[in-house]
């Protein structure tokens, strides 16, 4: 993802090493939105996210004497973000309750999200959910889930109403964060592996 020109990245990384502040603010109305996003896609918490975003930058300014140009500076802001949302939840794993909120948003962002970037492992963990689900819910949900078709395309394949594709989704997507609740070890990877499979 590219957000500034090469040049004008470069100058402002130089200018930001001699600890020019305006090149620091500049990085951060350029960068600070979608990073924003990220973060809180996962943590599903705005003001969590905000002061995660805010911890990112200001480690920025303090390793801003290592940034090496000739690297991608994306990836250095995202290895960062990944390292304080990792931090997070390893923090609040030990608060059951919101271990438990935390797992949930998770499980929604996977199944929000179209682009299968999560890798194999964590998509072998919500197979094995999917696996346990009634032959008539794994078929419409492997088919509006995995293969991306419409509720009414699903309907029409299955010779079934589009209220009924609705109801199983529904109930897929329910059962699917009950077994992975109740296996929580695994709903940390998923949490964990989906914020670092995208960058």
């Amino acid at each position: 993802m590219k957000f500034l020109e090469e040049d004008e990245l470069k100058l402002l990384l130089l200018q930001l090493k001699q600890g020019y502040e305006p090149a620091f603010n500049n990085l951060y109305l350029a960068y600070s939105k979608p990073l924003y996003r990220k973060i809180n896609a996962i943590v599903k918490d705005e003001s969590i996210a905000d002061e995660l975003l805010q911890d990112l930058f200001l480690k920025v300014w303090e390793k801003r004497n290592s940034i090496k140009s000739e690297h991608s500076f994306t990836a250095f802001l995202y290895t960062i973000a990944n390292n304080l949302v990792f931090d997070y939840f390893r923090r609040v794993s030990k608060d059951k309750r919101l271990h438990a909120r935390l797992l949930i948003n998770a499980v929604d962002y996977y199944m929000q999200t179209e682009e299968n970037l999560i890798g194999k492992e964590t998509a072998a963990i919500i197979q094995q959910a999917i696996d346990k689900l009634s032959e008539q819910r794994r078929k419409v949900f492997t088919l509006c889930k995995i293969e991306g078709k419409s509720y009414q395309e699903v309907a029409n394949i299955l010779g079934i109403s589009v209220a009924t594709v609705n109801t199983h989704m529904v109930n897929s997507i329910r059962f699917i964060k009950e077994y992975l609740y109740k296996n929580q070890e695994i709903g940390m990877a998923i949490i964990i592996v989906s914020l670092l499979g995208r960058n």
